[in-house]
């Protein structure tokens, strides 16, 4: 039952969203087309579903008396920024739509995020009490697996995968463990960590493009130059939220961004080929350029042609 109130009350805040102004009969309208059910929403029901909304994604859905009695949402804005309330809303969104799809479950198509939501749950009840957890691991760069304890921080959601960010009392300092990695994991019971209060996880990732953070790079000013084509993406998904583009011709634009530069970045501007360069800081540029070279000795026909006659 508290589930199926949920839906209802997304798909309200993802009706009066979309609509912009919307009156209540419109809004009626929306939900018998959309099959949600036979009967219309009783004017008190709206008004319940309305403050549990509110309340549950901190949102302030108001009435324009003026025109016939619209209702929108005062700070649409709170919609399409990052935070946990939105990302609940958003998902649990599509999730009604691709279940009002079922007839088009062979047409829609879904990545897969790998395993990892078995530690997932340990890893936030542990989080809710503050309990230590133990965890095999074994990083990507390793052979082999080690057991340890770790202090539970925060969990992150990156490119498909779930991370773990956490105190290792070994290390003395937070480190960052890919939840499909952990082989095996217990709360432990009975013991207790003090969270820091001067830990915020969103600060901790703030001035870097991914997951790697909390390094000793120092916080730089970089400089894109973007092909006209791939302005459009960057415009529509920005890279971080410092993105601010300084300069647009009709060939390119040239993308400002104030981050840390890791290897996770180094990654994505790889990954977008000739369509990217990285015009400051200069060292960043001599990396890139450092990448690209040796990725073209790799495939230098001269190479190829030793390789094939071997």
């Amino acid at each position: 039952m508290a589930k199926n109130l949920i839906n209802k009350y997304v798909w309200l805040v993802d009706t009066i969203y979309r609509a912009g102004r919307i009156t209540f009969e419109e809004i009626n309208e929306k939900w018998l087309d959309q099959d949600m059910d036979d009967k219309p929403i009783p004017l008190r029901t709206f008004h319940k579903w309305k403050i549990a909304a509110e309340d549950m994604f901190g949102l302030v859905i108001e009435c324009e008396r003026k025109g016939g009695y619209h209702y929108y949402i005062e700070n649409r804005a709170e919609i399409k920024r990052g935070g946990l309330r939105n990302w609940l809303l958003s998902t649990i969104s599509v999730s009604n739509l691709l279940m009002d799809s079922q007839s088009l479950k062979d047409r829609i198509l879904l990545e897969d995020i790998p395993s990892g939501k078995e530690s997932l749950a340990v890893i936030i009840e542990a989080m809710k009490t503050d309990t230590p957890l133990r965890i095999t691991y074994q990083s990507y760069w390793r052979d082999e697996s080690f057991t340890f304890d770790v202090h539970p921080y925060c969990v992150k959601l990156f490119k498909q995968r779930w991370y773990l960010i956490a105190l290792s009392p070994y290390y003395e300092k937070v480190m960052i463990y890919a939840l499909d990695r952990i082989f095996n994991i217990w709360k432990q019971d009975g013991e207790t960590f003090k969270m820091p209060e001067d830990f915020a996880p969103e600060e901790f990732f703030s001035n870097y493009y991914g997951i790697i953070a909390g390094t000793k790079r120092k916080l730089e000013t970089v400089k894109l130059k973007v092909s006209a084509g791939q302005a459009n993406y960057l415009r529509s998904l920005p890279l971080h939220d410092t993105q601010d583009e300084i300069e647009t011709t009709p060939e390119y634009s040239i993308f400002q961004l104030r981050i840390c530069p890791e290897f996770d970045f180094y990654q994505e501007v790889l990954s977008k080929g000739e369509n990217f360069e990285v015009l400051e800081p200069y060292w960043l540029r001599k990396e890139i350029a450092g990448i690209v070279k040796r990725m073209w000795n790799k495939y230098d026909e001269k190479k190829v042609c030793e390789i094939l006659q071997q």
